[in-house]
């Protein structure tokens, strides 16, 4: 998990992009939980997001199986000069040639951080994905066959949907636990994408350009390809519109408001009843003509109004936010971690609650002083 330390998560004086929120060095409730629910429950396309999210978890297992895989012929090194097998030799090479793999979050294929990716990255994917293309024409060498290893992989991760991991196996008879990638699950874990996303009619089907998907499908299908860049234009394609069409909104609602579609729905049900109340006791002491100390009660319900109206017109409710929380659900509330978007809600909070305060003194002030007359 790739995650910005705390004093740099203090110093970021601005709202994250989505990148930092995928590659999960964000915090409540800008996090990817957040993410996560917001596309599942108010834009409704959630399978793009886990679609993303098994992609990269495809990145990530490809650079796990090359770095396990140059450490196991590094360690078999010897045996290998004493057997003189020329193909392990030429593997050794290529391995050597391509140098460490960094294990850092997978983003899209051009972009890290919102930055221009630099020639040295761009170089290690496009040779990660060429070693595994001629790895796997070549043969099915693995480090579970150099080392007589059966286990399986499986990629930790925090999300807290407890999403099926992609392509991976499961198998707790392994006598080498250092060695845990085979290239089977490599296969696997494309296969999965495959036919989980991008096959028409699969189970969870995106809609990406027809011919998109005909290329990821006869890369995978008939030239036998299942390295990163074989995903990396569906996955740009994703990130872009994810991008574009969640993630301002998904920021509108959760840096600039701390309630949920249905709370805010609640909010104006309670103001509008809140203001018939006020109203009508409003009417009812000045038509009989009561005294201004009785009269100051209709402030009550004016301000409960107001409150209420002022939370559903700004999306935020005051208090919760000075109290330092925000709703992901309706109705559960996790603490607000994120240092600007606090400053940013509490700053939001000040400006609704001078809104309440003046809204609720006008329609007082109106019924209190007008003049009183007695039916």
């Amino acid at each position: 998990m790739a995650t910005d330390s705390f004093s740099d998560v203090q110093q970021r004086n601005r709202l994250p992009t989505l990148f930092e929120v995928l590659s999960r060095r964000t915090l409540a409730p800008v996090d990817l939980f957040s993410f996560y629910i917001y596309m599942r429950d108010q834009q409704r396309s959630v399978d793009y997001l886990d679609f993303w999210l098994d992609v990269s978890q495809h990145m990530s297992l490809c650079r796990h199986y090359v770095r396990e895989l140059r450490r196991s012929v590094l360690v078999a090194t010897p045996d290998m000069e004493n057997n003189g097998s020329k193909r392990s030799s030429a593997m050794l090479e290529n391995l050597e040639n391509l140098g460490d793999i960094p294990l850092a979050e997978a983003g899209p294929s051009r972009l890290r951080d919102g930055f221009q990716e630099d020639e040295k990255e761009r170089d290690a994917t496009h040779r990660l994905s060429a070693f595994l293309r001629s790895e796997g024409h070549g043969s099915s060498h693995s480090p579970q066959n150099s080392l007589g290893s059966t286990s399986a992989y499986r990629t930790p991760s925090n999300d807290p949907q407890a999403r099926p991991s992609t392509g991976t196996r499961n198998n707790d008879h392994s006598n080498s636990p250092g060695h845990t990638v085979d290239r089977q699950d490599i296969r696997a874990s494309a296969e999965k994408i495959l036919y989980t996303y991008l096959l028409p009619g699969a189970e969870r089907e995106i809609v990406l350009p027809e011919t998109m998907v005909s290329t990821v499908i006869n890369l995978i299908e008939d030239d036998g390809r299942d390295d990163p860049e074989v995903f990396d234009p569906a996955k740009d394609y994703v990130f872009q519109a994810m991008e574009r069409d969640a993630f301002p909104g998904f920021l509108q609602a959760k840096a600039l408001g701390n309630i949920v579609p249905l709370s805010i729905l609640i909010r104006l049900i309670f103001a509008l009843v809140a203001f018939f109340g006020g109203f009508w006791g409003a009417f009812y002491v000045v038509l009989r003509n009561k005294p201004r100390d009785v009269r100051c009660w209709v402030i009550l319900p004016f301000a409960v109004a107001a409150y209420f109206i002022v939370s559903y017109q700004y999306k935020i409710d005051p208090a919760m936010a000075f109290l330092g929380y925000s709703e992901y659900t309706f109705m559960n509330w996790a603490p607000i971690r994120e240092p600007f978007v606090r400053r940013l809600l509490n700053k939001r909070a000040l400006m609704t609650m001078l809104v309440v305060f003046i809204t609720a003194a006008i329609l007082s002030i109106l019924f209190i002083f007008v003049p009183g007359t007695l039916l």
